[in-house]
């Protein structure tokens, strides 16, 4: 597949390696010209470009950048890709750490709405609690025991799917987070964020997420 990835921090770098890896079809952007990607792309043989062009033509879009950098993103930036293809966002709000306040989050929009909000586009939620580390060298066959399991919010149907079907690929097993509605059952302060469960435990940490964002995870 065509995958744009914007985004070459720790997540957006690893599933730059990995999935190229894979053998996809992989550009990559950050916020900066494309020459700053030179040693990633000769790494992984993906394709630097500007931010503007790295959803052009692609069967999948990643967004992993800061979540106060995405209303920085051009208008309709997502837009260039293939009609139908799934934009995955991998974001997290960090209000005290790094976002500052973002008033539609503090008034409960859940985070990825938000995100599909500014992008103008509906979005589905993964990668966003799984450390960069653990993504890179755990992924593994299916049906292998202890086999890690990733959250995946967001509208039902065939972009969706294809997201499972790519979760597989790197090495993961995918559980249906619900809707972009439900997704704040796996933001920052839940009890599936930062953890390696199986299938079975991520169902039920899902299930026992508190809806009251965390203190730590709200604007001072």
């Amino acid at each position: 597949m065509k995958i744009g990835i914007i985004g070459a921090g720790q997540i957006g770098g690893t599933l730059t390696r990995m999935l190229s890896g894979l053998g996809h079809e992989v550009r990559v952007a950050n916020s900066r010209d494309p020459e700053t990607l030179a040693e990633l792309a000769a790494e992984t043989g993906a394709t630097a470009v500007w931010a503007a062009d790295a959803a052009t033509h692609a069967d999948v879009v990643i967004v992993s950048i800061p979540q106060k950098n995405v209303p920085d993103l051009d208008a309709g930036i997502v837009a260039k890709a293939k009609p139908g293809a799934p934009v995955i966002e991998t974001n997290n709000y960090y209000p005290q750490q790094r976002d500052g306040r973002i008033a539609a989050i503090e008034d409960g929009t859940p985070e990825s709405v938000w995100v599909a909000e500014q992008l103008g586009s509906p979005v589905v939620k993964v990668f966003n609690g799984i450390w960069w580390k653990h993504l890179l060298e755990r992924g593994v066959p299916a049906g292998t025991a202890g086999r890690i399991a990733l959250p995946i919010a967001g509208e039902d149907g065939p972009g969706k799917q294809l997201v499972f079907e790519l979760v597989d690929q790197l090495g993961f097993d995918p559980v249906d987070g619900g809707t972009l509605e439900e997704s704040w059952r796996q933001q920052p302060g839940t009890p599936v964020y930062g953890k390696d469960y199986g299938v079975e435990d991520t169902k039920k940490a899902l299930a026992e997420a508190p809806r009251e964002r965390p203190e730590d995870f709200r604007a001072a």
